[in-house]
């Protein structure tokens, strides 16, 4: 039987058995009070983090009815720490995307441009997790449905923060939005987690085909 055609029931170990997910729970905690001490905009951090929280608060209140693979558990964290990274410094002026800038001579700060395609190569395979194992479909399905599902979560990311940014802190749009004047910018933003989610797709798709198995048995 193919990895297509099978669900592992065993998959993900519940945090009170799973060292791992200990860590990673560790560790991105030093990345969030890190990010927390004195960001450059308080404010703004706030507006930043609310989705993240909203996030690992549905994370935890579903735990014991669902439990992704230690797999999914370290991209989500990976996402969640480069969120959490460029929420203290706005992605628009963060450090790494200054760094970046200037060692490849480019015209604005593209670190929101990574975290968004980030955003669609690090959460579409936890998508993929759950398509898989809670509503077991197969096939192309099994590809098409996390796809669309990141799609939609992009685009309805940018809503969502138009309207907080209009709503909770106008003042602060143009930090938070970090547009940096570009009028395409939510566009663009859409089009990497776009192309970040059918890179890593394809790749779960190679590694089906050359090993007969899921990814997620890597770290169980």
């Amino acid at each position: 039987m193919s990895a297509s055609e099978h669900v592992d029931p065993r998959v993900g170990r519940p945090f009170a058995r799973n060292r791992f997910l200990q860590a990673l729970a560790l560790a991105y905690a030093g990345v969030f009070v890190w990010s927390a001490i004195a960001p450059k905009y308080p404010r703004d951090w706030w507006l930043e983090m609310l989705l993240a929280f909203a996030f690992i608060a549905t994370l935890i209140a579903t735990h014991r009815r669902f439990v992704f693979s230690n797999l999914s558990y370290a991209l989500i964290t990976l996402f969640l720490s480069m969120h959490t990274y460029g929420a203290h410094y706005t992605y628009a002026e963060s450090v790494f995307g200054d760094w970046l800038k200037q060692a490849l001579a480019l015209e604005r700060n593209h670190y929101d441009r990574v975290v968004h395609f980030s955003f669609g190569a690090l959460l579409v395979y936890p998508t993929y997790e759950i398509a898989r194992r809670v509503t077991h479909i197969r096939g192309g399905w099994a590809f098409a449905v996390p796809w669309l599902a990141i799609l939609a979560l992009s685009g309805g990311y940018e809503i969502v923060e138009g309207w907080t940014a209009r709503l909770v802190s106008p003042e602060l749009g143009t930090a938070y939005l970090g547009t940096q004047g570009d009028e395409w910018d939510a566009q663009k933003d859409m089009s990497l987690a776009n192309t970040g989610s059918l890179i890593s797709l394809a790749l779960v798709a190679l590694y089906q085909r050359t090993t007969g198995r899921e990814p997620w048995r890597l770290g169980q």
